[in-house]
């Protein structure tokens, strides 16, 4: 499969969804001076060429009750049960993120919960998947940086 290749009018289009990506496809023709249709083609050829994965919705989670994020390493008995592990993890509507991973720990999960008591029971969950050694769990006590955006624009930048 040939490369897709990003024009400067592609760039565009991309860091204005990553500001926002509810931006309607007329606001981006207006300032681009280009046509809604154009916008719609080219976002298109993107998702069928895999470099716009659908879009995302951020949520304020300590609005909606689920402030407390905790970090949960764990270790497994054998790294041959890592798949049997992350299918038991996915049953875990509150472990938002989860990684393989080398060094101390097998797999890196992230957490979100109401309070210790949810993020308790949640870890419990946790250990008791076969396969589980042990678990070792980290607190956040304030999430200071998430911004993928400026990341984004950084790549665009560089392509």
């Amino acid at each position: 499969m040939a490369k897709f290749r990003l024009d400067e009018t592609d760039h565009q289009i991309l860091n204005m969804l990553i500001d926002n990506t509810r931006t309607p496809f007329t606001d981006i023709a207006k300032k681009l001076n280009i046509s809604a249709g154009t916008v719609h083609v080219r976002v298109k050829k993107m998702e069928e060429a895999g470099i716009i994965l659908g879009s995302s919705l951020t949520l304020n989670y300590e609005k909606l009750g689920y402030a407390f994020i905790a970090y949960v390493g764990i270790f497994l008995q054998n790294t041959s049960q890592t798949k049997f592990v992350l299918e038991r993890i996915n049953e875990i509507p509150y472990v938002t993120v989860a990684h393989v991973t080398t060094g101390k720990f097998n797999v890196f999960c992230k957490i979100r919960a109401r309070d210790t008591q949810h993020a308790k029971e949640v870890i419990f969950k946790l250990d008791d998947i076969e396969g589980v050694y042990r678990t070792e769990t980290m607190i956040s006590l304030e999430e200071s940086l998430n911004d993928k955006k400026r990341l984004m624009h950084s790549i665009f930048e560089n392509l």
